[in-house]
């Protein structure tokens, strides 16, 4: 569930398109290879993608989808077999939908709150995982929304379960609505040293907010859009459905907690001078990405 781009096709470069923007330098259509994708399926500028105007690709994560498309699905790249492209490049994006389900299930089990679900929660893990070995037909014939509908009934019990042991707000009731921001319009937020342990953040807006110091243990944050935002000296430990993606589109320093299962990013160096800037924050705001789930 973690991508592997020396055993994928380069699928999220050509399969995906992109529109000039602060995320990308150019623009770039469906089907067609990005100008910088080499002819060995690599990234020509990879080590300088944010240098380069291409931030947007690094904060993306297909959660292993592009080697299961390419070694398992096909087989062949869409260079070898040109005819099947098109089917290919339709396929990507689902199976990445259900690996992504498939990285929530697998946190969701590794958490000590959830025991009493645990057999439910593997129960929808194995059968996200047996969609995923399909044929690009069966693929191709997956109801994504019904199955992910699915899935969300125990991922929002994993939160809630997550949440109620977080104390903090989430303690008593009455803090437990207050800390319910779950889809909330937080752009450029000042929330500098807020208490938002056990909060509901998913999908929010966080995009350029003020979360430096922050207490977001036991926060859910599936879906939250984190673009720009300040986590310096943030406490992100505990916080659950939290993904590298995520924590690459944001800003952090030497102090921000992370969970042990996600990497500080190279972009992080040294603590932060102060919040996204006006003009910062106008920046990253752009078309508004898919909710996360509940």
């Amino acid at each position: 569930m973690r991508a592997d781009c020396a055993n994928c096709f380069g699928l999220c470069c050509v399969a995906l398109p992109f529109a000039a923007s602060a995320d990308f330098a150019i623009s770039k259509d469906a089907g067609r290879p990005c100008l910088n994708l080499r002819d060995d399926f690599r990234c020509g500028i990879h080590s300088r993608l944010r240098d380069s105007g291409f931030p947007g690709c690094t904060v993306y994560d297909c959660f292993g989808a592009g080697q299961k498309v390419s070694q398992v699905t096909f087989g062949r790249s869409w260079r070898d077999e040109p005819r099947t492209a098109a089917r290919m490049f339709e396929v990507f994006p689902v199976v990445r939908h259900l690996h992504e389900l498939l990285w929530y299930l697998d946190e969701a089990m590794s958490l000590p709150e959830t025991r009493p679900i645990h057999a439910e929660l593997r129960g929808a893990f194995e059968e996200t995982e047996r969609l995923t070995m399909g044929t690009p037909d069966d693929l191709l014939g997956v109801d994504v929304a019904a199955h992910r509908e699915k899935v969300n009934v125990l991922l929002l019990r994993t939160s809630e379960m997550v949440r109620a042991s977080a104390g903090g707000r989430a303690a008593d009731r009455a803090a437990d609505r207050a800390a319910d921001r779950r889809g909330a319009d937080l752009i450029g937020a000042r929330l500098r040293k807020a208490d938002l342990r056990g909060a509901n953040l998913r999908g929010a807006y966080l995009i350029g907010a003020d979360l430096r110091g922050a207490d977001l243990r036991g926060a859910d944050l599936i879906g939250a859009d984190l673009r720009g935002a300040d986590l310096g000296g943030a406490d992100l430990t505990g916080s659950v459905f939290l993904t590298q993606a995520q924590v690459n589109a944001a800003r952090g320093d030497d102090a921000t907690k992370l969970p042990p299962a996600l990497t500080r990013p190279a972009h992080w160096s040294g603590p932060q001078a102060g919040p996204a800037s006006a003009a910062g924050r106008a920046s990253t705001r752009g078309p508004r990405p898919r909710r996360g789930r509940g």
